[in-house]
Parts: C-alpha cells; sequence; structure tokens
C-alpha cells in the first residue's frame, strides 16, 4: 500500500563515497581517509578506532568486531569473526565449585579475550589499501588533544560513572576526577593515544604478546580473573562464510553464528509468508506479525547460536523456505502466541554499527562492541581502554550449546548486515542497529521499510520501532513513542504486554546506520539514527 512518512531530516546523498557512525568525528575521520585515496576497509578502521575514542560508552580496543566487507571486484561478500574466546582456565566445572549459578553482569570471569584489534588488521591486511599507521593517525590526534564530548554519549557516560566504572578495577581513569565528562566538554586521552601509537607502530603482537597484553593479564587477574598471557597470544580471527536469505529480490546478508545475524534472517524469511505490502507500516496487524515472526526467530537462534567450531547450526534447514512456512503457520491472526520459548539473556549493551562505501564500488558493513557500556569497566591501567563483558551470554546450563567451556566464543549478539541484488549480485548496500538483543529486530525492522515500504534510508531509521525484552524482565514488549495510540491499544488486546518508551531511554531501539546504492546512477543515499549523535559525511 502507499505510504508516506514525514522524516526528521533529510538522507544525504552522494557519489565518489561515503561514511555513516554515531559520532561526527568518527564520520570525519573515515571521510579523510577516503579523501586521501582509502577504500571502505581502511576508511571503516579508521572510522573504528575513533569511535573507540569519542564513543568509549560503547566500543574499543578491549571489546570485539564483526564485518562484512563487499568487494566490487568479485561482486562477492566476505565476512570477519572478530570474536574473541573464553579463557583457557575458565569452566563450568570452575564456576560451580566456587559456587557461581549465575554471573553478574560486571564480573571478571566475563571477559573474553578481546578481539577488535585483531580484527581491525586482519581486514585491513586482505582488504585494505593504506598503512596502519595512516589509518589510525585522526584517532591518535583525537585522542591525544582531546575533543569534545557528544550530549548522547556524555548521558551514558555518566550513568557508567555511577555503575560499573565507579566500582571497576582503574575505572577512575575513564573519568575526570571521577565523574564522567559533561557534554561539550574536552577530554583527553592520553593512554589510549599511546596505546594506538604501540599498534600502529609494532602491529598487533604488541597487543596480544607485549605490553600492552601484560596490562591486560594484569588487570584481569587483580580484579580476581583468570587470564593467562597464552589466551592472548593465541587468538585468531576468523573469515567466515556469510549466510543469506533471498528478500524482495535482494540478498540480505549476515555474519554466521556465533553472532545473531541468524535470528533476522530467521525472522524475515517467516515473514515472507505474509502480505505486509497491503498494511500499514505501524498497523496493529502489521506490528503483530513483525513481532510473532521475531519471537518465533529468537527461540531458534537461542537454541541454536554458539561456537560453530563446537557447536555448528544446521543453517541450510532453519533458513529453508519451507521450515520458515512451518514457522509462520504457527502464527495466529488475532492472538499472541502464549508458549514461545525465546528465553533471551538480560538486554542491556552497547555498540557502535558504522557503514562506508568508498569511490570504487567496495563496500563494508562494521560494527564494534565493548557489551553493557564500557563492559566490565576494568582497565588496563595507563593504556585508555576499558574490558568487554561478552563472556556473560554463555550458557551455564550443561550440555547447551552455547554453554560455557575454555576457549570457546559466546552468543555474540553484534550483527553488520549488507544487500547485493540477488540476480547480478550488484551492491545495493550496507546496514546496521546496532544495541544488544534489538540488533536483529532492527536488521529486520529496518529491511522492511526499505525494501516493502520502499522508504529512503533516514525514513526507515527514524520509523518508531518495537523492542522484545527479556523473560527475566516480565518478557515485556517495547514500543516506541511514535506509534499511533489505536495500534498501541489492539496490540495490548492481542496479548501483548507492552511498554511505552521515550526521551533517552529510546536507546533500547538501537542506533542504525545505512548507506544505499543505486545501480543505476551509483548514487549513494545515506541516513544516521536520530537515537545517537551521529551523521553521514559524503565527498
Amino acid at each position: 500500500m502507499e505510504f508516506e512518512f514525514t522524516s526528521r531530516r533529510s538522507p544525504v546523498y552522494g557519489m565518489n563515497g561515503m561514511v555513516a557512525s554515531s559520532q561526527p568525528l568518527a564520520t570525519a575521520a573515515g571521510l579523510k581517509i577516503l579523501q586521501s585515496g582509502g577504500n571502505a576497509a581502511s576508511a571503516a578502521i579508521a572510522v573504528a578506532a575513533a569511535l573507540n575514542v569519542t564513543e568509549p560508552t560503547s566500543t574499543g580496543l578491549g571489546g570485539d568486531a564483526f564485518a562484512l566487507f563487499y568487494s566490487a571486484d568479485q561482486k562477492r561478500v566476505f565476512a570477519l569473526n572478530g570474536s574473541g574466546r573464553a579463557p583457557g582456565n575458565l569452566s563450568l566445572k570452575k564456576l560451580q565449585s566456587e559456587g557461581i549459578t549465575r554471573l553478574p553482569f560486571y564480573h571478571p570471569y566475563t571477559i573474553t579475550v578481546p578481539g577488535a584489534c585483531a580484527a581491525w588488521f586482519d581486514l585491513n591486511s586482505r582488504f585494505g589499501n593504506m598503512s596502519f599507521s595512516e589509518v589510525l593517525q585522526p584517532a591518535i590526534d583525537l585522542a591525544q588533544s582531546g575533543f569534545p564530548v557528544a550530549a548522547i554519549t556524555a548521558y551514558f557516560w555518566q550513568l557508567a560513572a555511577q555503575g560499573q566504572l565507579k566500582n571497576a578495577l582503574n575505572g577512575g581513569e575513564m573519568l575526570i576526577d571521577g565523574d564522567a565528562p559533561k557534554a561539550g566538554q574536552i577530554f583527553h586521552n592520553k593512554g589510549l593515544a599511546r596505546t594506538l601509537r604501540l599498534i600502529a607502530d609494532h602491529g598487533k603482537d604488541v597487543f596480544y604478546q607485549g605490553e600492552i597484553a601484560d596490562a591486560i593479564v594484569s588487570a584481569v587477574n587483580q580484579a580476581g580473573g583468570c587470564f593467562s598471557k597464552s589466551d592472548l597470544a593465541e587468538h585468531i580471527s576468523t573469515w567466515e562464510e556469510p549466510i543469506s536469505i533471498d528478500f524482495e529480490n535482494k540478498r540480505i546478508w549476515e555474519c554466521p553464528p556465533n553472532g545473531q545475524g541468524l535470528a533476522a534472517l530467521l525472522a524475515l524469511n517467516i515473514l515472507k509468508n505474509f502480505d505486509l505490502e497491503c498494511l500499514h507500516p505501524l498497523s496493529t496487524q502489521r506490528l503483530h506479525y513483525e513481532i510473532e515472526a521475531m519471537r518465533l526467530a529468537f527461540a531458534d537462534a537461542f537454541f541454536h547460536i554458539a561456537d560453530s567450531s563446537t557447536n555448528p547450526a544446521p543453517l541450510a534447514f532453519l533458513l529453508s523456505d519451507q521450515y520458515a512456512h512451518e514457522r509462520a503457520a504457527q502464527i495466529r491472526t488475532k492472538k499472541r502466541i502464549e508458549n514461545v520459548e525465546h528465553g533471551l539473556p538480560p538486554a542491556t549493551s552497547d555498540t557502535v554499527y558504522f557503514c562506508v562505501v568508498d569511490q570504487f564500488g567496495n563496500a563494508c558493513s562494521f560494527i564494534n562492541s565493548n557489551y553493557m557500556g564500557f563492559g566490565t569497566g576494568i582497565v588496563p591501567s595507563g593504556f585508555g581502554f576499558s574490558l568487554q563483558n561478552r563472556g556473560h551470554n554463555f550458557s551455564l546450563e550443561e550440555n547447551h550449546p552455547n554453554c560455557l567451556a575454555p576457549r570457546k566464543r559466546p552468543y555474540h549478539t553484534i550483527i553488520p548486515a549488507m544487500v547485493t541484488d540477488a540476480f547480478n549480485g550488484e551492491l545495493i548496500g550496507p546496514f546496521g542497529v546496532m544495541g544488544g538483543f534489538m540488533q536483529p529486530q532492527g536488521h529486520m525492522q529496518v529491511a522492511i521499510s526499505l525494501f516493502i515500504d520502499r522508504l529512503d534510508p533516514q525514513q526507515a531509521l527514524d520509523l518508531p520501532r518495537f523492542c522484545i525484552q527479556p523473560e527475566q524482565t516480565n518478557n515485556f514488549i517495547a514500543i516506541e513513542k511514535g506509534i499511533p495510540e489505536r495500534t498501541y491499544k489492539e496490540l495490548a488486546e492481542m496479548g501483548h504486554p507492552l511498554q511505552l518508551i521515550e526521551g533517552m531511554q529510546r536507546a533500547v531501539f538501537g542506533r542504525g546506520q545505512i548507506i544505499l546504492r543505486d545501480q543505476d546512477s551509483h548514487v549513494l543515499a545515506g541516513g544516521s539514527d536520530p537515537r545517537a549523535d551521529g551523521c553521514v559525511m559524503t565527498l
């Protein structure tokens, strides 16, 4: 059906390269690399490093990264898994012997090996066209000289100052006199500038085997964890075969498990069995179908997603049209399914997603995350970054595919996406929506807005969203202010437990970036989420 939606701002158009991120200074860093002749891979790493400086509330060298790279020469999508593994000395038996049945959010046992640094190097080595020192220089300058903190970043920095940073080992090093920087206040991070210079000069070995590794191991163990030097020294990224489905004559690509991109594809495949185009995007029936499809997708995702090297998922079966049809048949038209077991872990998290398309037709969809803001908040002293808490997503249920085990990767929430033409393989564009377990829900909702409702990238990001919440917090569905009151009322009558969300709490609906490329004119159209501080810039 015809649908008009007035966006809060216009999409950005360009032709010779574009960067979209959640922080203007990071977007500018990527654009600087493109202007110097760098391609999408090298520019993406510049953005990632700059976000480490300007948005440590979400990302950093103490976290993980995933990327999808579209090669214009090969017309092919490549998937990079930059997630880390549990320490070799950490096991379910060890937790049981200590009486731990559920890990606290910021416990040192939740720290997995930080994979971001290796991922940056591996992406640039395979696809980049500039030296690592050139790529990191914008971030080094920002960290050394200081930068004014953006408003939304300042808000979440303050929450962390009162939370994990207040109590974590060396957490105060990410504060100013014990407090978070205010919006517009200049923050210097000379420790991070030093870290970035070290890896620019000496490569990733200094992070995984040298003095940075020593500081990480010392901080983790001093805080009560169980890291060893070999945990870091033996870390590797992996290049994997991306997974995909056809949707509206497009091919939508995600990284395979241990990432949760599978959940987005499962939901979209289910929704192919309904005539969504005849339903208003914010209507009761449309949102009911989308919510139910997502609940069914999560039920499968949380059973099957785990470290694929130990527990590979039956991907061909799960992503088949026949299976999607069977799952779609379970959805009732006017009533919520009562017994879908989607068993979500706690959904609090922070991540940065960004994307780049270069003047050569390559694209990079990239996501980098600490998890839960500053992660554990534990800082290797003097190095300017905090350590993630990704291990909190391990199951502590024996024999579960995602059960904690030594050197195993956990279920991972961060997921980039890429779209190509289903017939000729040409690039359509990268997109993503960051934010914990909102991410596959955001991918599903944005893909529908783009390819069924035919909204432009900015409209698709501005449209109000829903977010299924975990069972542990009473299983409600967050509904963003802007969804019609009638829709809200009718969804509740169908049995959906709803909660209206507005203001700064809208962060629960994720923060997305989109760049689409017209196949005929090659004009780029970009959008940046209003729920973050960011923007799109173009050459």
